[in-house]
């Protein structure tokens, strides 16, 4: 950040929880101003908005539910007269049920393209109309989106099919919106391996499924956290994604880590 410059903005979809809070205290311990951005999450949004402003002060917390078109497009401009600008996007929010080839279905699809890729689509699209809006110009690069991505992406296995699919079609709206929105906003892929457990796994299991990379180990919410701080704040990366998961991608998994 540049010290003559307004501290910056960011809205953090999903992070009342799990990765979106990381997300939210890593950036505000670096001096941003935190968009807390929830669906029903109430009590938990506004204790994260609390620890945020024990790093540094401004955040605030916003419901919206990112299934609704109508939400989203108004989530932004909420944001922007709250803090009186915004300056980022994290889209760490995400839809993740299962289903399979065989259970396919239109509804299934739907629920998970809305608000996985139809929503951080619409919040970029609305972070460059703010951008260009403004009276001051911006420097080349200073704003920017990230999107949560997965590492299945690069290593595809027939699990959660609708949920896989979502994420394939943020990942292509990346880069077109790189292309698109340059030179005003930046759009970065974050692609995170086994980080986090769930209710599918006990806790001996996920530790055994971390373990499955080069590396020795996946991604820690840490390392996700500081991957999409890097991507926010260095002004030359656009259109690209960082594969964040200790080399899982280059594995074979023939199921999702939760049902292997």
């Amino acid at each position: 950040m540049t010290p003559s410059l307004p501290r910056p903005v960011v809205l953090v979809t999903g992070a009342a929880l799990r990765l979106g809070r990381e997300i939210a205290l890593t950036l505000a311990a670096a001096g941003w101003q935190v968009g807390v951005h929830y669906r029903s999450s109430a009590e938990d949004a506004l204790k994260t908005v609390a620890d945020c402003d024990r790093l540094t002060s401004g955040s605030a917390a916003f419901d919206a539910d990112l299934s609704n078109e109508a939400a989203v497009r108004g989530l932004l401009p909420r944001v922007v007269r709250h803090f009186g600008r915004i300056d980022a996007v994290v889209n760490s929010a995400s839809t993740f049920e299962h289903d399979s080839a065989a259970s396919f279905g239109f509804a299934a699809l739907d629920k998970h393209l809305h608000s996985n890729a139809g929503a951080p689509i619409l919040l970029a699209q609305a972070l460059h109309a703010h951008v260009v809006s403004r009276a001051t110009p911006d420097h080349a690069g200073q704003c920017a989106v990230v999107n949560l991505l997965d590492q299945k992406l690069w290593n595809q296995n027939p699990d959660f099919f609708s949920y896989t699919l979502s994420k394939a079609a943020l990942e292509a709206a990346g880069t077109m919106l790189a292309m698109a929105l340059a030179p005003q906003v930046r759009v970065v892929g974050v692609a995170p391996g086994l980080t986090l457990t769930s209710h599918l796994l006990s806790d001996a299991e996920f530790a055994a499924r971390h373990k499955l990379s080069p590396l020795g180990r996946s991604s820690t919410p840490a390392d996700v956290a500081n991957a999409v701080k890097f991507a926010l704040e260095n002004s030359s990366i656009t259109g690209t994604t960082l594969l964040v998961d200790g080399g899982q991608h280059l594995m074979r998994f023939e199921r999702d880590f939760s049902l292997m």
